[in-house]
């Protein structure tokens, strides 16, 4: 089974409140899925890995092929270009957002993925429609939650020590 993942994350200030947006596509069971959540405090690349990750974690089977369509160069060129390996092997030291990369991996090995990357509001629909999803979810005020990985990274908060 095909399936076609569209995401896109946002942030309102970089850090600031920010958002995902995925939609997930499966034209053989005509079945769409958007899925998108606000956070208090993150970054842009944090948003737009989770969304891939999110979009990931919603399918219920393992050994899919799927096709990532994101415009997110951080987060394509890491995977495609084997950047992320090099992180693995040296415990990502120096890198940030280790706790999305390993929940990434977690997801990613369980399937057969290709990502593509697209060029950001350039009228492609599903794009455009990740683009809403994550701005809606970063300005949701009543739904925002706490970006514990970001916290960590930034030494803001030291959840666990």
């Amino acid at each position: 089974m095909k399936i076609i993942l569209y995401t896109d994350g946002a942030s309102r200030g970089n850090p600031g409140p920010g958002g995902y947006g995925a939609v997930l596509i499966c034209e053989e069971l005509k079945m769409r899925k958007e899925l998108s959540q606000g956070f208090k405090l993150t970054t842009n690349n944090r948003m737009e890995l989770l969304a891939v990750i999110v979009g990931l974690e919603a399918l219920k089977k393992d050994g899919m092929d799927v096709t990532i369509y994101s415009d997110s160069q951080y987060v394509v060129n890491s995977v495609e270009k084997g950047w992320i390996k090099g992180w693995l092997k040296k415990n990502f030291a120096g890198k940030k957002n280790k706790d999305l990369w390993l929940r990434f991996l977690k997801v990613y090995c369980k399937h057969n993925v290709n990502f593509i990357w697209i060029k950001g509001h350039a009228d492609t629909p599903e794009n455009e429609r990740c683009d809403r999803l994550a701005v809606a979810a970063a300005l949701d005020k009543e739904h925002l939650l706490d970006d514990k990985g970001f916290l960590d990274d930034s030494n803001q908060i030291n959840f666990g020590a």
